[in-house]
């Protein structure tokens, strides 16, 4: 099978960070798996992570256009899922309406899966300007009664992706993280730990950390390619796909939406995306 990886972060930007997730997927994927590595366009933000913008509602969303023109360029291209690298899963419901392929979100599927691993699950994150989007995205999800809180993870993302091109940092990075965690599991009574953002949730798998203080970490990275391959041989083998009942499942007239992303001017975005 053939999956899309799509990331938020322009990772021509980031080469350290590539290198690991291409390292970290192969790894954890079937052989016959084929992953291909997309990052956001070359100049989509002023530095080479999306933390200004993110850290509005409306930048944020804005962008949600490239996730959208991804998915169906996925579509297109004849792959067979898609994985959403970012722990909000951008215009994952809307992305979902558009294909008939199995899309699957980082943040949607470690939130859902936490209740198998632990009763209480808890949130730990570098992008704190985004802290009050998280109680309301669990909320919505149904899952605000097992949600524990969020913590700041002790790191910035800079620290993160320098640990990612120099091991040397990495003691010193992970160190930090587990400080902050083990206090969380504490104060909080956490069972699992969902690492917020994927470059931390990457770094923490590559050097074996899969407990903190008793707490189960996620690997979310290998969490979602999984869960890819198993809805692909659940499509192939039973037929099982997303509903299509209801206004947040509905799939959209094909022909309308093409008239819509070419009166807005995205019709070509999904050809600008960069693949390795």
């Amino acid at each position: 099978m053939r999956i899309w990886h799509q990331s938020m972060t322009v990772l021509g930007d980031l080469p350290a960070y590539a290198a690991s997730l291409r390292a970290r997927i192969d790894a954890v994927t079937r052989p016959d798996t084929e992953v291909v590595l997309h990052g956001f366009v070359p100049g989509t933000f002023k530095a080479n992570y999306p933390g200004p913008d993110i850290a509005t509602s409306y930048l944020y969303w804005l962008h949600g256009n490239q996730w959208i023109a991804a998915g169906l360029e996925a579509e297109k291209q004849g792959f067979d899922a898609m994985v959403l690298a970012s722990l909000p899963g951008p215009m994952l419901r809307e992305i979902r309406t558009l294909v008939d392929i199995p899309v699957v979100g980082y943040g949607d599927t470690a939130f859902r899966m936490a209740g198998l691993y632990g009763r209480r699950f808890g949130l730990v994150f570098f992008n704190t300007e985004r802290e009050e989007f998280w109680p309301e995205y669990i909320r919505t999800m149904g899952l605000a009664e097992n949600f524990a809180g969020i913590r700041p993870a002790g790191v910035t993302f800079q620290d993160v992706a320098a640990a990612h091109g120099d091991r040397a940092l990495r003691p010193d990075v992970i160190a930090r993280v587990k400080a902050t965690v083990e206090k969380m599991v504490r104060e909080l009574n956490v069972d699992v730990v969902i690492p917020g953002e994927m470059p931390l949730n990457l770094l923490l798998a590559e050097e074996g950390v899969g407990a903190i203080g008793g707490a189960t970490v996620i690997d979310g990275l290998a969490l979602t390619f999984k869960t890819a391959e198993m809805m692909v041989d659940l499509k192939r083998g039973s037929g099982m796909m997303q509903s299509r009942r209801g206004w947040f499942h509905v799939a959209p007239d094909r022909a309308r939406v093409t008239e819509a992303l070419e009166f807005y001017g995205l019709d070509t975005l999904g050809a600008r995306i960069p693949g390795e």
